[in-house]
């Protein structure tokens, strides 16, 4: 099949499917003597290989280690992408169980206890890891991890009741000395048990907070908002204590 063939079969963009043989990530088995790509069926097994890893929010650089690893088995690697998106599946029948009853709550017809209104949201897996690993390397991301995995349970309960005193203040100043207190305790969980964070880097992270969707959404998930007001708070935090804004 010919490129655009299979960019009308598959949904992926003739742009894209070239990257894809730039990078080394799909090569076409064959070409035609005028030089058009030609793919076989072993490549659209591929193609359908790459496209499950991306669903599942692989990296274009993890999926090329993945595919060129000699351990690397096409139907192990389906039945693990199946198994995931079981997983990925169950986790979504529970937030919209979740989604269900708020709505129903709105309604008056239903009262949900504060642990029924964040069920189904999972943050054992950080969705970011691997763009982690990229930008700082497998070393740091790794000691970071054993962190969580060591004190998972208590970070995360301590992770939440900051964001859910945040909440509580978005609608406040975020100047106001409640604001500052309640950053300066995700300054310093953060500084405890992910890292060292200088000033600089604690209002850069702010500000990712707000320029990343991705972080914006899951914040914003205990709150409206919560997102913008957190990078004011610590915008002002850094400020306050010695960063230039």
């Amino acid at each position: 099949m010919k490129v655009k063939e299979v960019s009308q079969l598959t949904g992926v963009s003739v742009r894209t499917l070239h990257h894809y043989d730039d990078i080394g990530l799909l090569t076409p088995d064959n070409s035609t003597e005028s030089g058009y790509r030609l793919y076989s069926d072993d490549n659209l097994a591929t193609l359908q290989q790459i496209l499950f890893f991306r669903e599942l929010g692989f990296s274009l650089k993890r999926i090329k280690e993945l595919l060129d690893s000699p351990a690397f088995n096409r139907q192990e690697a389906f039945e693990m992408q199946r198994e995931m998106l079981l997983d990925k599946r169950k986790q979504l029948d529970s937030m919209i169980a979740t989604i269900d009853k708020t709505i129903q709550q709105g309604k008056g017809e239903y009262a949900m206890t504060n642990e029924e209104k964040f069920k189904g949201f999972d943050f054992s897996h950080n969705p970011y890891e691997q763009e982690a690993r990229e930008r700082w390397g497998d070393k740091a991301v790794d000691e970071s991890n054993k962190k969580v995995a060591q004190f998972g349970p208590e970070i995360q309960k301590e992770m939440n009741r900051i964001y859910f005193n945040l909440a509580a203040l978005r609608n406040t100043s975020p100047e106001s000395d409640e604001a500052q207190e309640a950053i300066g305790d995700w300054f310093n969980m953060l500084n405890t048990n992910f890292g060292t964070y200088s000033l600089e880097a604690f209002k850069g992270l702010g500000e990712m907070y707000v320029d990343d969707e991705r972080f914006t959404k899951n914040i914003d998930k205990f709150g409206e908002g919560l997102a913008r007001f957190m990078c004011a708070a610590m915008g002002v935090y850094g400020k306050n204590n010695g960063h230039p804004s």
